[in-house]
Formats: structure tokens, C-alpha cells, sequence
């Protein structure tokens, strides 16, 4: 049986890169009369409504081919820079193994504590301790012996909020074992909420 076809309305996905923040995809469309038989544009999805948005097109296939790389490139760069920032810098960011975390069972809870994502669930660029070590905020996947899978995490290097499947957890991290750029994140979060609840509290 041959796969569907992925279309962006009526152009056909002949390649696709996602990297970064967003995926660059090159499209075909030989039924077109406007002179735009290929086109390129970027594709975002949250899961529930997806987009593709700054699309250009053309009949030349070459520069078509050239404008996908150059999106690439860019991307590339961009991603780059931001695993090159100070913040990075100095610290320790190769991907965390089994050995270097506590494993867990079907049984144990891991909501509020620092669960480890296994690096292979992470696209290629993100496959570094400072995107692996989450703080488990909830979902029914956080608790033990529960029949749902989705633990929802907050990137501890980053703070951008995720949604994982309760396999994709390695393990957890024991806050002793947390390194020290990890623990000042932690601390900077719980401080925040803190703050928040505070100030609920003042306005009621």
C-alpha cells in the first residue's frame, strides 16, 4: 500500500527539513498555470491546527531548490547561535544516558520532580542535557500505574512548555545530582511561582 501524500493545498511535499522552530518544506504543483509550479514555505503544527506560511513560488525549479537551501541554512544558523550563547558557554551539554539518572517504573510518580527525556525522542539539533532535564508540571502520564501518557514538562534551560509521552521520560534527575546552571533555573522557576501565587492572593 503506498503512503499518502503530504499536501499543502494543492502542492505536493517533495522534500521536508524540519530544524529549529520550524520545518522548511519544498512543494510541487504541476497542474499550476500561474507560473508557480514549485513553492517553498515554512510549516508550523501545535498538534491541533498546523500552517504553512511564507510561501514563495515559481516555475524555476533550480531556484526553487536554492531558496529551500538558503531557509535551511538560515535555520541552521539561527539554531547555532542559540546553542552558542553565553548562557551555554562553559558548561557541560553532552546528552545524559541511563547512567546518569535514576530509572523509573510504572509504579512511581514523577510529577514536580526533573525527569531526563530520552535524547532520541529530541530532533538531532536538541539532543543536549540543557533540552533533556524538565520539570513534570502534570498530566496523567506524571503518575504512577495511571493508563494516560502525557506528561507535561517546562524545559528547565529554556522554559518552554512541552508535551512528552510517559516513554519518552528516561528517568529522573535527583536534585543533588542537578548541575549547578540546572539548579539556578529550578530555583529562578519555583521563585517565579511563588511570585504569582503572592500576587493572586493580593488581588482577591
Amino acid at each position: 500500500m503506498s503512503e499518502k501524500k503530504r499536501m499543502a493545498g494543492d502542492y505536493e511535499i517533495m522534500q521536508a527539513m524540519h530544524i529549529g522552530d520550524r520545518e522548511i518544506v519544498l512543494g510541487e504543483n504541476p497542474a499550476n498555470t500561474d507560473g508557480l509550479t514549485y513553492m517553498v514555505a515554512c510549516y508550523e503544527s501545535n498538534g491541533l491546527m498546523e500552517r504553512y506560511y511564507d510561501a514563495v513560488g515559481s516555475d524555476d525549479f533550480v531556484e526553487m531548490v536554492e531558496t529551500y537551501g538558503q531557509r535551511i541554512l538560515e535555520q541552521a544558523q539561527k539554531v547555532r547561535e542559540e546553542l552558542a550563547t553565553p548562557r551555554i558557554q562553559g558548561i557541560q551539554n553532552a546528552p545524559i544516558t541511563a547512567e546518569g539518572c535514576t530509572a523509573i517504573s510504572w509504579e512511581d510518580t514523577v510529577k514536580d520532580k526533573i525527569v531526563v527525556i530520552r535524547p532520541e525522542v529530541l530532533r538531532p539539533e536538541y539532543r543536549h542535557a540543557t533540552c533533556q532535564l524538565q520539570l513534570c508540571t502534570g498530566g496523567n502520564g506524571a503518575y504512577g500505574k495511571s493508563r494516560g501518557s502525557a506528561c507535561f514538562c517546562v524545559e528547565l534551560y529554556s522554559g518552554k512548555r512541552s508535551r512528552f509521552e510517559r516513554t519518552d521520560v528516561l528517568g529522573i534527575m535527583e536534585p543533588e545530582n542537578l548541575p549547578k546552571w540546572a539548579k539556578h533555573s529550578l530555583d529562578f522557576m519555583e521563585q517565579t511561582e511563588r511570585n504569582r501565587k503572592s500576587e493572586n492572593r493580593e488581588a482577591r
